[in-house]
C-alpha cells in the first residue's frame, strides 16, 4: 500500500499531516488497515447476525431515549454504495445504527437562563474552540429543568456540529443542553464502538457526505434527514476495536513525525540565521564557501532562500561581495574614478542644468552626521543622500479610466500593482477612455526607474526598472514617480538598494497614513534616504554579482518547488489508491 510505503516521506511537509490523517481514516472505514488482522482472527458474527444486533440495539436506544416514534428509514439501492466492503461488514443507513435528533433553542433564550445552580449547563458552538474530541465542561449559563429530553445530552453521547464548522463530532463527558446548532447521536453500543464511530464521523467519506448535503450561504447547515439517511460501513465489533487501535497508533506516528519535521525545520532555520550572520560579520568569502557547501542540506524551505536573498542585497550594498574586485582595481579608491570624485562631478552637472533652467533648484538637505551612519564603507565609497544622485522627479496623472485593461493599441494608465512586486507588470493597467486627453509626456519608456509614493507600509516606495521592450501607450498614474539619474550612475544598483532592508526601514519610518494598508511618502522624504555610494565601475560589478547570486537562489527555489510537487504527486497517488473501489 503506497500510503504506508511512503509514510515518512509524506510527513516531510508539516502541512501534509492533516491529509495523512484523513487518508488513514479513509483506509480504516474501507477495511484496508485491518486486512492482515482479518486473516489472523476469527470473527464471531456474520453480516446477517450483525444486522440483527444493530436492529435490536436501535430499539433499545429509542426506548432509553424516551422516543416513541421517529421518521422512517429508507431502504437503499446498491448503486448508492461508494466502495466495496470486506466480508462480514455491512452497509446501513446511519439512523439504523443510532438515534439522531436536532437540539432545540428556547425562545427567548434569555428568559430561560437562570442562576439556578440545580439547572442544566448550556452548550454553545463557541465552547468547542480548541477542543479535539471530548467536551468535559460547558458554559456556565444555566437552563432550567423541564426541557425536552431530546435536547438533553449526557456523558457518552455524541454531538455533531450542525452549522458554522459543521460535521465536527464531539463526545460528551458532562451533562448539558444543546441548541439547534447541534445534532445528538446515540449509537447502538452492542454493535458500534464509540471510538470507531468518532473516527468514522471524522473520515473523508462520512464528513464528505455531510458536506455534500449541507445547504446555506455564508453559514451552511446540515440537513438532519440527509445525515440520518447517510450510508455508513459497519464492521464487526471486534474489528472496530482493532481499527481504533491501528488508527491511534498511526495518528501517534504522524504526530511524532510532524514534530520531528518541525524540529528539523527549526534547526535548519537556526543554522541559516547563524550562517547568514557570519556572512555579514566575518570574512565573507570564507563564510560564503562554507554556506555554499550546505545549500542542498539547509536551504530546503523557501523561507530560508528568502533570507538568503535579503542577506545578498545587504552584503552587496556594504561592499562585501566585491572585495576582490576592489583589490584588482586600486584606481577606484581615490582620484578621478572614486565615488567622491563622481559625486563632485554630478554636483557640478546639476549646477549647470539649474543655470540653464533645465531642472529646478533643490532645497538643501542636512549633511549626514556620524551618528546616522549605520556601518563603515569600503575605501573609495561615500555616504550621500538619494537627492545627490537624482536629476529630476516627475509624477504621473490619474484621469477617469475604464476598469478593463487597455488593448495593445489603446492608451492605458498603470495601476499601483504594476510596480509593487519587484518587476514591472504592464498587464496591470486601466484603459483610458476614447477621446480623453493623452498626456504623452507621461508615457512609460524602457529603462525608466519608477517608484510608488502611496502603498502599504511594506510596499511604499518600492521601485522597478521598466524593461527595454515594454509595450507602448502606458502612462504613469499620479501615485507613481519617475526618476531621472545622471549617466555616470548604474540605476540597477540604485534599484537593488532602494528595495533592500535599509531603505525599507527608512521609508516605513518617514511615511504617513492612518493605517498600514495605505501609507504615503513625500518627495522630500524619499530624497533624504541615505545611500552607500560606490564608484561607477564597482556599481556595475555589484549588480553583476547580485544577479548571479539571485540566479542561484532561483535555482534553489526551483529545486524546492520540484521536491514539493514530488510530495504532492505522491500524496495524490495515495489519494487515488485510497479512494478507488
Amino acid at each position: 500500500m503506497q500510503l504506508l510505503e511512503h509514510f515518512k516521506e509524506l510527513t516531510l511537509h508539516p502541512k501534509n499531516s492533516d491529509q495523512l490523517k484523513g487518508l488513514i481514516l479513509q483506509l480504516a472505514v474501507q477495511g484496508k488497515l485491518t486486512k492482515q488482522w482479518r486473516a489472523d482472527n476469527h470473527i464471531r458474527l456474520n453480516s446477517i447476525e450483525l444486522l440483527e444486533v444493530i436492529l435490536k440495539g436501535k430499539k433499545k436506544v429509542l426506548k432509553e431515549s424516551s422516543v416513541k416514534n421517529e421518521k422512517p428509514i429508507n431502504n437503499f439501492d446498491p448503486s448508492e454504495v461508494k466502495f466495496d466492503l470486506p466480508e462480514k461488514w455491512v452497509w446501513v443507513r446511519f439512523a439504523c445504527a443510532a438515534y439522531i435528533c436536532r437540539g432545540g433553542s428556547p425562545r427567548p433564550i434569555k428568559s430561560y437562563i437562570t442562576e439556578d445552580a440545580d439547572g442544566i449547563n448550556w452548550i454553545k458552538i463557541g465552547d468547542t474552540k480548541g477542543i479535539l474530541k471530548y467536551i468535559e465542561e460547558c458554559e456556565e449559563k444555566i437552563i432550567p429543568e423541564g426541557m425536552k429530553m431530546s435536547r438533553l445530552v449526557k456523558p457518552g453521547d455524541f454531538i455533531l456540529s450542525n452549522s458554522m464548522s459543521f460535521g465536527r463530532p464531539y463526545i460528551m463527558k458532562t451533562t448539558g443542553c444543546i441548541h439547534d446548532g447541534w445534532l445528538l447521536i446515540r449509537e447502538v453500543e452492542e454493535a458500534i464502538d464509540k471510538d470507531f464511530l468518532y473516527h468514522m464521523l471524522s473520515s473523508p467519506y462520512v464528513y464528505g457526505s455531510f458536506k455534500d448535503s449541507a445547504a446555506g450561504g455564508v453559514v451552511q447547515n446540515l440537513n438532519i434527514e440527509k445525515v440520518r439517511q447517510t450510508l455508513i460501513p459497519v464492521p464487526p465489533l471486534e474489528e472496530q476495536k482493532a481499527i481504533v487501535s491501528i488508527v491511534n497508533q498511526l495518528f501517534k506516528e504522524v504526530e511524532e513525525l510532524e514534530q520531528q519535521t518541525k524540529a528539523r525545520i527549526q534547526l535548519k532555520e537556526d543554522f541559516v540565521t547563524s550562517a547568514l550572520q557570519q556572512l555579514a560579520t566575518s570574512d565573507t568569502a570564507t563564510a560564503w564557501a562554507f554556506l555554499q557547501s550546505h545549500f542542498q542540506t539547509f536551504f530546503t524551505e523557501k523561507s530560508a532562500v528568502k533570507k538568503l536573498r535579503k542577506s545578498i542585497l545587504q552584503l552587496a550594498v556594504q561592499g562585501k561581495l566585491t572585495r576582490a574586485f576592489r583589490e584588482s582595481h586600486p584606481e577606484l579608491v581615490s582620484g578621478s574614478h572614486s565615488a567622491k570624485a563622481l559625486l563632485k562631478k554630478i554636483k557640478a552637472e546639476k549646477v549647470q542644468l539649474i543655470k540653464e533652467k533645465k531642472i529646478k533648484a533643490e532645497k538643501l538637505l542636512p549633511e549626514i552626521t556620524e551618528d546616522e551612519i549605520p556601518y563603515e564603507l569600503p575605501d573609495g565609497w561615500e555616504w550621500c543622500r538619494f537627492q545627490d544622485v537624482i536629476m529630476n522627479i516627475e509624477a504621473g496623472k490619474s484621469p477617469s479610466c475604464y476598469p478593463e485593461k487597455a488593448e495593445k493599441d489603446e492608451w492605458g494608465v498603470i495601476k499601483m500593482s504594476a510596480i509593487s512586486w519587484g518587476e514591472f507588470n504592464p498587464e496591470e493597467n486601466k484603459a483610458l477612455p476614447h477621446g480623453a486627453d493623452i498626456f504623452e509626456d507621461k508615457e512609460i519608456k524602457g529603462g525608466d526607474f519608477i517608484l510608488t509614493r502611496a502603498n502599504t507600509s511594506d510596499l511604499i516606495a518600492k521601485s522597478v526598472i521598466v524593461p527595454k521592450n515594454v509595450r507602448s501607450r502606458l502612462l504613469l498614474n499620479d501615485k507613481t514617480l519617475r526618476f531621472r539619474f545622471f549617466d555616470s550612475i548604474e540605476i540597477q544598483y540604485l534599484n537593488l538598494y532602494n528595495n533592500g532592508s535599509q531603505a525599507r526601514d527608512h521609508y516605513r519610518e518617514v511615511s504617513s497614513g492612518t493605517s498600514d494598508s495605505m501609507q504615503n511618502i513625500s518627495r522630500d522624504n524619499i530624497k533624504l534616504l541615505k545611500l552607500p555610494f560606490p564608484p561607477f565601475e564597482e556599481q556595475k560589478a555589484i549588480v553583476a554579482k547580485v544577479n548571479a547570486l539571485m540566479s542561484l537562489c532561483d535555482g534553489l527555489e526551483k529545486e524546492i518547488e520540484q521536491n514539493t510537487q514530488q510530495l504532492k504527486g505522491m500524496m495524490q497517488s495515495c489519494l487515488r489508491e485510497v479512494f478507488k473501489n
